[in-house]
């Protein structure tokens, strides 16, 4: 329970009706969830107006209105109305005031970027797990508090979940924390007043256009995150992307470079890239990790200097990153039971990860060998990356099955034709449209020979697979497995 007194530290107010003498007991952005003596927040969002369920959020108890606009007749008696022009920013002021800011006890460590985000910071997660130091993560894939995982349903939650999960961290003892920050969070300010002691800057390559509109746009976004860091803070980027030093070219954090290419602060030399791992020179310390192709190395780079930055001995540091394991769904290998054919399963939904990953497998391979790529896009979303993708894939690719993803709303046979589009006429000799994502991994299983690589992509760690709103249980990594384990016909 807060004082609204306590709650109101810092929020911009415009204009106040009510009492401020009030103790609040809950927090939330949906009228239905509400609960008594609690705040609710009027947001205007993309497909909805919260104004419009003022009323309802009183029926359930709300005492405190935060909106942009106070209604014009009929307020109810003992209902304390605060109207606030920047909604993202003084919500999240408020919120994380209830919630006795918790990014502000606990060290908090952030990652964008197009690809590369869940891998830097669930390796960081598990390298500090492993190191003895009780840590939070913030995931697509999953959140943990300590040991405990709790499912998660977005790359970043909202801005109450987040500062909710924020202090289950602090209050477990965790010392850091370690989240994903999506482009989407960004603009919608559900990482707004949180106290980043490290922001880490991936890669910026075509994705989520449907919802910025332009490349631009998009690179604005991720740019206003290094923006709002704090002089004593840390901007971690990799200098290697065109957009790197963009990013951080107005940030007064103290900036850190990455690179792989070029001098930085933190530099890696690929010496040997297989199917077993990887093999660096790091600052001058050769390693080897179980991690595999060069966009890992960007990874590994990203975790090392975050390390580095936060003070931990750098050969303690290496030494505890070469047993990290890959992160599930992120070129995550099956072999058959013969261990002669290997499969891939990876997250890859982007032309640039489809091409890192396949990129990866055309210069590691046996020269015989053959790479089947089963893949597909979803629905829903931007639809200008399709053709790419499916240009690449035939590109890099001996085989190529193109095939259904989380089709959503949209007809699954359209997405293929979207994808095929993009494929040189000559190149649609080596391609395949099977619709049905089981078969089509079925397909490519039955079309493998002897050291031959099958890749996956799209899906990763997903264990659903979405049609017409709903969810359908569906595992890449499952259907692999009961084939070659369980499928007697195989």
């Amino acid at each position: 329970m807060k004082n609204l007194k306590e709650i109101l530290q810092g929020v911009d107010v415009n204009n106040i009706i009510g009492e401020t003498d009030k103790n609040i007991k809950g927090v939330y952005l949906d009228s239905r969830e509400v609960s008594k003596d609690s705040i609710f927040f009027a947001v205007k969002g993309t497909l909805t107006d919260g104004h419009l369920f003022i009323n309802k959020a009183i029926e359930n108890g709300a005492t405190v209105i935060f909106c942009e606009k106070i209604p014009e007749e009929n307020l109810t008696k003992g209902i304390t109305y605060i109207r606030i022009e920047n909604m993202q920013k003084n919500m999240a002021i408020a919120v994380s005031n209830f919630y006795d800011n918790p990014s502000k006890a606990i060290k908090l460590i952030g990652v964008t970027g197009t690809n590369g985000k869940t891998t830097i910071a669930t390796l960081l997660y598990q390298l500090m797990m492993k190191m003895d130091k009780k840590s939070g993560l913030l995931s697509t894939v999953e959140n943990k508090i300590g040991e405990e995982t709790l499912k998660s349903t977005h790359t970043t939650p909202d801005v109450i979940k987040l500062n909710e999960l924020l202090k289950k961290m602090k209050e477990a003892g965790c010392e850091y924390a370690f989240m994903e920050v999506s482009s989407h969070a960004i603009d919608q300010g559900r990482t707004e007043d949180l106290d980043f002691d490290i922001a880490i800057f991936t890669n910026i390559t075509h994705d989520h256009l449907d919802y910025h509109g332009n490349f631009k746009n998009y690179i604005n976004t991720k740019k206003k995150f290094f923006d709002n860091l704090k002089p004593e803070s840390f901007a971690l980027t990799n200098i290697d992307d065109t957009n790197g030093m963009v990013m951080v070219q107005n940030s007064k954090a103290n900036i850190r470079t990455y690179s792989v290419r070029q001098m930085a602060d933190y530099k890696a030399k690929i010496l040997q890239n297989s199917i077993l791992g990887l093999h660096l020179k790091i600052n001058g310390d050769e390693i080897f990790f179980k991690l595999r192709g060069e966009f890992n190395a960007y990874n590994l780079l990203a975790v090392y200097g975050t390390m580095h930055l936060l003070g931990f001995d750098k050969m303690e540091t290496l030494v505890q990153m070469s047993n990290l394991n890959p992160v599930t769904g992120r070129f995550d290998i099956i072999p058959n039971k013969e261990n002669t054919i290997f499969a891939i399963i990876d997250y890859a939904h982007t032309p640039d990860a489809l091409k890192n990953i396949l990129s990866t497998l055309v210069n590691i391979k046996k020269k015989e060998a053959k790479i089947i790529t089963v893949f597909g896009a979803g629905g829903d979303r931007d639809k200008s990356k399709r053709p790419k993708m499916g240009k690449i894939a035939a590109r890099l690719s001996d085989t190529v099955i193109v095939t259904s993803d989380n089709p959503r709303t949209e007809d699954p046979g359209d997405i293929i034709n979207d994808i095929v589009a993009g494929i040189d006429h000559k190149a649609k000799e080596k391609v395949l449209e099977i619709e049905d994502r089981r078969q089509a991994i079925k397909t490519a299983i039955k079309l493998a020979d002897k050291n031959d690589l099958i890749v996956i992509a799209g899906k990763g760690h997903e264990d659903y697979q979405e049609i017409n709103g709903k969810k359908f249980p569906f595992s890449d990594k499952e259907v692999v497995k009961n084939i070659w384990y369980k499928d007697i016909n195989r």
